[in-house]
């Protein structure tokens, strides 16, 4: 839950910045830059990957560029779904993905992740070398 809200948070940053910097990215208050910031999050995490895996071909073509007009529609997306959020054309909204990446980047969104737990304290499984081949029923075949 921790991860969800700083995630949350840090794309409201990056939202926030790019209405400041993008002449046509308007947001009307706080309620819809939060609103806005947590669509944007659910539609990068649903839809994207959709999006991402029907145009590969574009992708590869671009050598990766694509992703930013992927963006581009997922932010006027965004700007359709939430009241109070408003981005005016294709322009504004390819500059705004750019400048939330870049921030998002910066702050960290793509670092956060859970974090893989390893326990030293397991005694290691015993080896073959100390102990010899494992009991069979019959002699050892090797092909």
């Amino acid at each position: 839950m921790k991860t969800f809200i700083l995630k949350w948070f840090i794309q409201m940053v990056a939202v926030w910045v790019a209405a400041n910097i993008i002449p046509g990215i308007v947001y009307d208050n706080w309620q819809s830059l939060f609103v806005a910031a947590l669509v944007l999050g659910i539609l990068n995490s649903l839809v994207k990957p959709v999006l991402q895996i029907v145009s590969i071909p574009f992708i590869i073509m671009t050598l990766g560029l694509f992703l930013l007009v992927i963006n581009a529609i997922l932010l006027r997306m965004t700007a359709w779904l939430v009241d109070g959020f408003h981005v005016s054309g294709f322009w504004p909204a390819m500059g705004g993905s750019l400048v939330i990446s870049i921030v998002s980047m910066f702050l960290g969104y793509s670092k956060i992740k859970k974090r893989i737990v390893i326990d030293r304290d397991r005694p290691e499984p015993p080896s073959f070398t100390q102990y010899g081949p494992p009991p069979g029923n019959g002699p050892i075949i090797d092909v």
